[in-house]
């Protein structure tokens, strides 16, 4: 099994963007933003014509990203770094962070950036213009995922060592429950209708929560080592990790509806194109598998950077 190796970080974050990357050229059509964690850098991948348009160093093994609005935070785990880029890779703001930085989340009504600290049981709170503090969240052991609810109301966090996620009010910053899940939850979302679902690592399963409850609704099976989850077509998509693959469960009857075969240990997963296509991140096969959301056919393997993760809301879209 291959595991990413640090490499030497660029003197500059510029430094090395492909000349083709040109201001303007950014401007139609959804775009990847996925974090290259082997390489230190993060590809941009245009979903319309599924090429890779620009490969833009970031120093620090980047897992952590979202991307909205026409702005891009990266977290970096290796060198404690959490920037906020440019569509084209210029760097707006950078700010080093004093623990293990890990998810990422953007709540972008109340302009806050949301950040997990592996090693200290909390979630850092931001300016997401600024990167300037705001406050800080108390959670569970090993906070990794993050993710803000459809409707702006919660903030949830996947506590992977205590096996549960935490609830905020994303309004007051208040917290609101610790719910229960299946061993080591580490991925999450929320689908349209506001349930959370949680992917556990350790018993290959995913945990479906009502957060106003708040309670576990059920527990359903997938494939091994499910990471990242996503939702489109009435569907959940759930990447799994050891088996190479992203299971499919209907969102109506929650009854499994295909198991698909992706890249070489999948992980990061995003909607785009208003939902009608999936994208998956392999770290393995460094690739990003495009999937059409309603007849789960493959429609491309792009190539990227060594180890991509894109561990959060990676696809920009075009509006």
């Amino acid at each position: 099994m291959r595991w990413p190796s640090a490499l030497p970080a660029p003197t500059s974050l510029l430094c090395l963007i492909l000349p083709t990357l040109v201001a303007g050229q950014l401007a139609a059509g959804d775009l990847a933003y996925v974090t290259n964690q082997s390489s230190s850098d993060l590809s941009v991948i245009d979903l319309a014509t599924r090429t890779e348009r620009a490969r833009i160093p970031v120093p620090g093994q980047p897992a952590g990203v979202v991307a909205h609005g026409g702005m891009v935070w990266v977290v970096a785990p290796e060198t404690k770094t959490i920037r906020r880029l440019s569509p084209e890779g210029s760097i707006q703001a950078e700010t080093t962070l004093e623990g293990g930085p890990t998810g990422v989340a953007l709540d972008a009504t109340r302009n806050r950036l949301f950040i997990s600290d592996w090693f200290n049981a909390r979630i850092w709170v931001r300016d997401a213009t600024t990167l300037a503090p705001v406050t800080e969240l108390q959670t569970g052991a090993a906070p990794a995922g993050l993710e803000i609810s459809p409707d702006g109301r919660w903030l949830a966090a996947a506590a992977r060592d205590a096996h549960e996620v935490a609830l905020f009010d994303a309004q007051s910053l208040a917290p609101h429950a610790t719910v229960p899940t299946g061993t080591r939850p580490y991925g999450l979302g929320f689908d349209p209708s506001g349930r959370l679902w949680v992917g556990n690592v350790g018993t290959n399963d995913v945990t479906v929560i009502d957060p106003e409850a708040p309670s576990a609704i059920t527990t359903l099976p997938v494939g091994e080592r499910p990471y990242g989850i996503a939702f489109a077509q009435g569907r959940a998509f759930v990447t799994n990790q050891y088996a190479d693959t992203v299971s499919v469960i209907d969102l109506a009857s929650l009854a499994p509806v295909a198991t698909l075969d992706v890249g070489e240990y999948p992980e990061g997963i995003d909607v785009a194109e208003g939902g009608a296509q999936v994208v998956v991140a392999g770290w393995f096969s460094n690739t990003l598998t495009v999937i059409d959301a309603q007849s789960l056919e493959t429609l491309a393997e792009i190539p990227t950077g060594d180890g991509p993760r894109a561990f959060g809301r990676f696809v920009m879209e075009d509006k």
